[in-house]
């Protein structure tokens, strides 16, 4: 039996995709994994800041194509840059392990960043938690793979990466300071790997389900279901992480931000592992209702 693994062509993304095929093949050594490579339009434009593409999504409508159109039978993505709705069409079918979801300053750490110090990042969420505690520091665009932005931290300054990223690739860059997430509020579904595919194909989605991991679904479940719920196409800074405790406990925690940092509105719920949907809805409306619902309406030139 053969099954197909669309993915990106990075290397952190064929990382991802040969975890999933090594985990299938120890759920049933009897399937034949081959990996179809496809370049995203975020690939494409490295040129151009990620959320002036459209943001989430730019890096696996392409990859979400291949099994639309029967190229492949399945779709593996960083979970992060999912759009939190899936696509009509496909089941999110499979969430594997998942990773440390933190964030990591490399070059230096954060108290030691002389005042006006650069900071590269191409994320906006991580530009303006950093910008909300420290606004003196300045910032400038960082795209590329991993190892490409390694080797482009500002003199005297940082870069910020994914501390997921830095494990699966056996990176230990010096010297670097993982960031806590009261510092910095990790991406919805970072350090999950998610894998998407048709829900006609009951085979294949029943392999997939085979190899999900209760931790990781409900997790970002409720992670997703926050992002939902502030809106998929939200163009400022969002946030959010949910862990689950001992006894079925989930503890969620949302962001949103103005882009200069100057407005952070942040709040946090405690719920059932059984409600993680629910649990993430409610963070969101907490946070549209203590002032994020004004953030938005700014952005988007309304009068409330």
């Amino acid at each position: 039996m053969r099954l197909r693994l669309a993915t990106r062509s990075s290397e952190l993304a064929l990382w991802q995709a040969r975890r999933v095929a090594g985990i299938i093949r120890s759920a049933d050594p009897r399937w034949e994994i081959q990996l179809v490579t496809v370049t995203t339009s975020g690939d494409r434009r490295t040129d151009v800041p990620v959320w002036e593409m459209g943001g989430r999504g730019v890096f696996v409508a392409e990859v979400q194509a291949a099994v639309l159109d029967g190229r492949a039978d399945a779709a593996v993505h960083s979970a992060k840059d999912l759009q939190p709705v899936t696509t009509p069409g496909l089941v999110l079918a499979a969430l594997p392990e998942r990773a440390d979801r933190r964030d990591v300053l490399v070059g230096a750490r954060l108290s030691d960043l002389l005042p006006g110090a650069t900071v590269a990042t191409g994320s906006q969420r991580r530009r303006a938690q950093l910008a909300a505690l420290r606004p003196d520091l300045q910032f400038q665009s960082l795209r590329g793979n991993i190892a490409t932005r390694l080797g482009r931290a500002p003199a005297g300054g940082a870069i910020v990466v994914a501390m997921a990223a830095l494990q699966r690739l056996d990176l230990h860059p010096e010297p670097s300071e993982v960031l806590a997430e009261d510092v910095m509020l990790p991406q919805v579904g970072q350090g999950a790997i998610a894998v998407e595919c048709s829900g006609s194909d009951e085979a294949v989605l029943a392999l997939l389900r085979s190899v999900d991991d209760p931790g990781a679904r409900t997790t970002v479940t409720a992670e997703r279901s926050f992002l939902a719920t502030i809106g998929g196409a939200c163009d400022l800074p969002v946030a959010g992480s949910a862990t689950a405790t001992a006894g079925g406990v989930l503890t969620m925690s949302g962001l949103l931000a103005s882009p200069d940092g100057t407005t952070v509105v942040r709040r946090s719920a405690v719920g059932p592992v059984a409600a993680a949907a629910d649990l993430g809805r409610e963070v969101a409306l907490a946070v549209l209702g203590g002032g994020g619902r004004r953030l938005l309406d700014v952005m988007r030139g309304g009068t409330r």
